[in-house]
């Protein structure tokens, strides 16, 4: 599926795909949604059409499954992200990556600025580059600011994994994909990631692979 025209308003194009029913097609990387950047909120949809957008974006979420996906993945190029981590880990993973339960949180105009100087690293991937991670190090504690849906004032530090999927998902919005911050000689398949790097650092696949840590 094609990303919608872009000389269509974009409450025509938010109607027109969410005629189909369920999940929404993700856009995969190549799509040039993906790297324009996105038109900030300013009440392109009326209130029922946005609740109508953000419900279709948490089922495409949740049915992909991921922990957070941005309106240009669904070809969309409005300034809207979704995010949700039940964060089903180990418990070593959990203190090593910081990974707490996330509620389904919509984020409006969002944008985020690094809180102090640590950076992390670890393997990410994104649901518009299927079957691959990488390793990208990210400021371990991020502000955000911006709106929920029904513009509400945002501004809350994240830490740890949630600070890493508000960074990604803002980054989306931004016309980024985390490739664009990845260590390149850490690509790696989802195979060989479950076979050899499911440890919850990335250390061992930084000395096997070739790639500098922070």
């Amino acid at each position: 599926m094609g990303t919608p025209n872009d000389h269509v308003p974009l409450a025509e194009q938010v109607e027109e795909l969410l005629a189909t029913g369920g999940p929404l097609p993700i856009v995969a990387a190549g799509d040039p949604v993906l790297r324009r950047g996105t038109e900030p909120f300013d009440g392109q949809l009326e209130p029922a059409l946005l609740a109508r957008f953000v419900e279709a974006l948490r089922i495409t979420m949740r049915a992909a499954p991921g922990v957070g996906l941005a309106a240009p993945q669904v070809g969309v190029a409005l300034r809207i992200a979704v995010i949700e981590d039940p964060a089903p880990v180990p418990e070593e993973v959990r203190l090593t990556r910081g990974r707490v339960p996330q509620p389904f949180r919509v984020l409006v105009n969002p944008s985020y600025e690094p809180v102090g100087a640590r950076r992390v690293a670890f393997f990410e991937g994104c649901l518009s580059v299927p079957g691959y991670q990488a390793v990208v190090a990210r400021p371990a504690e991020v502000r955000l600011t911006g709106q929920d849906e029904h513009g509400r004032a945002l501004d809350e530090v994240f830490t740890g994994w949630p600070a890493r999927i508000v960074q990604h998902e803002t980054d989306h919005l931004d016309g980024t994909l985390y490739l664009d911050r990845a260590e390149p000689r850490s690509l790696s398949s989802h195979q060989a990631v479950a076979e050899r790097w499911s440890q919850p650092t990335a250390e061992r696949a930084a000395r096997a692979l070739g790639f500098e840590l922070p």
